[in-house]
């Protein structure tokens, strides 16, 4: 081979060799790059799946609402009973300030249940109705006990541009104790009575009517209905039980019962900005503890009675106790009798 030829053949094949030492190399490295990312994938994944954990709950043996036995031994009961728990035992957010807005209003609801005759259970109504707040539906129910208008005022209450007692968290309880009597008269237990509330108590009729039975658990209802109770009952097992549920806490971060003294009006106020600074507060205190009052003024033309709630000193806001060690320790109550 003439020398020309061969140096000619001799270069291309350095190039040759030399692009694909290259490219050698680039795949070599794209594949330790890969290889190495799956490694960290995989130990990330390893990592997740050690420290990250949604366990399954034990559904409870017995059940009761109102006194009334739940039948868990029906199949699709303790399924919708297991829904319920697991919704909430993993909406965490929302089922620990259950807890601590229940340690604020329990205590005003629970004597009103109780000299109605109606039964405690019911307090949790108020819980899965409206979290405990003076919240408004689309449909315009209202308040603690998600009152429609008519039905507010069926019951007693008093709402207008000025007052709207549905706010009123003692009279819109007096309220819903009316109602839920009512239907207990109607259906002879507090099962029914509470499903009355959220699909009301002609409604109920009809479908119990329709599909001639009358025990709650036997009726096929829309889907709303058919959770209610079993939202009612999961609030009370997790509150009631809240270690078990993996709920910890201490008695300082429960919102405190306001501590407030009571001033009877019986004329107009003309500007209730005015009367709370002549009561040593502001305006948004008066609202806070007076949701009720729904203009900036009241009229009040037939010089009617009305309760205004004042902080029982002008240190609204403060914390109303002295913390101590134990007062910083979390509450645990998951013990022996409470996994029975």
């Amino acid at each position: 081979m003439p020398f020309k030829q061969f140096e000619t053949f001799y270069k291309k094949f350095i190039f040759v060799f030399f692009m694909m030492a290259i490219l050698a190399v680039g795949w070599v490295g794209i594949a330790f790059k890969y290889n190495n990312e799956s490694n960290v994938d995989l130990s990330y994944q390893r990592y997740f799946n050690d420290n990250y954990k949604i366990f399954s709950l034990n559904t409870p043996s017995e059940l009761s609402f109102g006194g009334e036995r739940v039948p868990l031994e029906m199949l699709d009961v303790r399924e919708r009973m297991d829904r319920e728990l697991l919704v909430n035992t993993y909406w965490q957010s929302q089922s620990l300030l259950f807890h601590k807005r229940a340690n604020r209003w329990f205590p005003i609801i629970e004597p009103i249940l109780e000299k109605n005759g109606v039964p405690d259970d019911f307090k949790y109504l108020a819980v899965i109705e409206s979290g405990l707040t003076n919240a408004v539906s689309p449909a315009g129910a209202t308040g603690f006990w998600q009152l429609l208008r008519d039905t507010g005022q069926e019951f007693g209450l008093e709402i207008n541009d000025e007052i709207d007692e549905r706010y009123h968290v003692e009279k819109s309880t007096e309220a819903a104790c009316k109602y839920l009597k009512a239907a207990h008269r109607q259906y002879g237990n507090w099962t029914m009575a509470a499903a009355s509330y959220n699909m009301g108590m002609n409604g109920l009729f009809r479908q119990t009517e329709r599909q001639k039975v009358t025990d709650f658990y036997d009726l096929l209802l829309n889907e709303e209905t058919s959770r209610y109770l079993f939202r009612i009952l999961a609030a009370k097992e997790i509150l009631s039980k809240p270690a078990q549920y993996g709920f910890h806490y201490r008695p300082r971060d429960l919102y405190t019962p306001y501590v407030i003294r009571e001033q009877v009006i019986d004329t107009s106020v003309s500007d209730l900005a005015d009367y709370a600074i002549q009561q040593g507060i502001n305006y948004k205190v008066l609202k806070i503890l007076n949701p009720w009052l729904r203009e900036s003024f009241l009229t009040n033309p037939a010089n009617k009675s009305y309760t205004i709630w004042l902080p029982a000193d002008t240190a609204f806001g403060s914390m109303p106790f002295e913390l101590n060690p134990e007062q910083n320790a979390v509450i645990d109550t998951l013990t022996t009798d409470s996994l029975k």
